[in-house]
């Protein structure tokens, strides 16, 4: 099918665009791309062939000047190439500037400056309390509901959805064991989670306010906080996740723009607590996102996690981020959290799914009560779009491989 000729119900049409870095097997020189059905339009090309003054932005091999030139051209560059894709006198100009996706290789479409992880659905941590603290009267930990609780995570080990995920090993000890031993991780897990991508950075010691949340934040992308859990509950008494998370963290090839997602934005879950000013948005616009994800273990559907009801918003998280002064860097990337529904087929790792192991998935391959060696894990996800459209998130996916 011809690259323009979009079915009206794909959901990446032109009401979408999302943007990736691509290389051809003619070349290896990365460059700009947008997602049409697909195709993948080179865009610093078609930029320069139609004498476009954003092409010293659209011809890099990284997202990263785009990133950085702020909201307005944000917009001003979608709103160009909307019309490449879309007039039909660009055509004859713009086809041969289209590639199959088939055919290309997708790279990490930005450099990742800073990494942070949050914890943000309230059942994902209630669950977590139930396993991990049974007799406690509250499972949430007495900050939860006060602010966004997070963790500075690890940027170089940020990779590209199709990367496969080696094994980790680090220090274990089951609560019966006399002393730790060293091996490769027995219980490797994943997490569901949405992944923010910080452009417009911003100046050390001036926090971010909640309603400036859009002109700093570029888009959104999936991801998948892989992590070790045995690892991490022997090391993470008192400062929190290391080893347990540091090995890989794994994101979509594509970033979703803010603007792509309009018609996803929702009000985020009643807040059961009052918020100290900086967090409290009851007078801001809406700022969560109704996005449908799914996980897949070895193409077998296990959860499908609902992303409105997270009780934490991005804008709630880059404004507690930058509260106490520290800055935001353009590439700077940080993740929602577990995304975990109220039900068990939507729970967002195999922490919850399995209650740690104790009841183990049935697949058609066997059961998991955590991941094995060759298991191949994938998200997708999707969002309502304009006219009852969807927006596709694309998807990441990782293969364990044994260390």
């Amino acid at each position: 099918m011809p690259p323009f000729e979009v079915p009206e119900d794909d959901p990446f049409g032109p009401h979408n665009l999302p943007y990736g870095v691509f290389s051809t097997s003619e070349s290896t020189e990365r460059r700009v791309g947008v997602r049409l059905g697909d195709h993948i339009l080179d865009a610093g090309a078609a930029a320069l062939s139609l004498g476009s003054p954003y092409a010293s932005l659209l011809a890099r091999p990284t997202l990263n000047p785009l990133l950085a030139a702020g909201r307005t051209t944000w917009s001003d560059v979608r709103r160009a190439l909307t019309a490449w894709v879309t007039v039909p006198a660009h055509r004859e100009a713009l086809e041969p500037l289209f590639h199959p996706l088939s055919s290309v290789a997708l790279h990490l479409p930005f450099e990742v400056a800073d990494y942070v992880d949050f914890y943000a659905s309230e059942n994902h941590a209630q669950n977590a309390g139930r396993i991990f603290r049974p007799d406690a009267a509250e499972p949430l930990t007495p900050n939860w509901k006060h602010l966004p609780i997070g963790y500075h995570g690890r940027a170089g080990t940020v990779v590209v959805s199709g990367t496969d995920v080696v094994r980790p090993s680090g220090q274990r000890k089951a609560p019966s064991d006399p002393a730790p031993v060293f091996g490769p991780s027995a219980r490797l897990d994943i997490e569901a989670e949405v992944g923010f991508v910080v452009g417009t950075p911003s100046q050390q010691g001036r926090p971010v306010a909640l309603g400036d949340f859009r002109d700093h934040v570029f888009g959104l992308t999936l991801l998948n906080d892989w992590s070790a859990r045995d690892i991490q509950a022997w090391e993470y008494v008192p400062l929190g996740p290391f080893l347990g998370k540091s090995f890989a963290t794994s994101v979509s090839a594509w970033i979703t723009p803010l603007e792509a997602l309009e018609d996803a934005r929702v009000a985020p879950p009643k807040r059961t607590h009052p918020l100290l000013p900086y967090l409290d948005d009851s007078a801001e616009e809406p700022a969560g996102y109704d996005l449908r994800m799914s996980i897949a273990i070895n193409g077998e559907v296990v959860s499908e996690p609902p992303f409105s009801t997270m009780y934490w918003t991005a804008a709630q998280q880059l404004a507690h981020m930058t509260v106490n002064g520290a800055s935001l860097r353009t590439g700077d990337l940080y993740g929602s959290g577990t995304v975990s529904g109220a039900e068990p087929g939507q729970r967002g790792s195999l922490l919850e799914l399995t209650w740690n192991g104790r009841d183990p998935l049935e697949l058609p391959n066997g059961k998991r009560a955590y991941l094995e060696d060759d298991d191949v894990v994938t998200l997708s996800a999707w969002a309502p779009g304009p006219g009852g459209s969807r927006v596709g998130l694309g998807e990441v996916s990782g293969r364990i491989v044994a260390g």
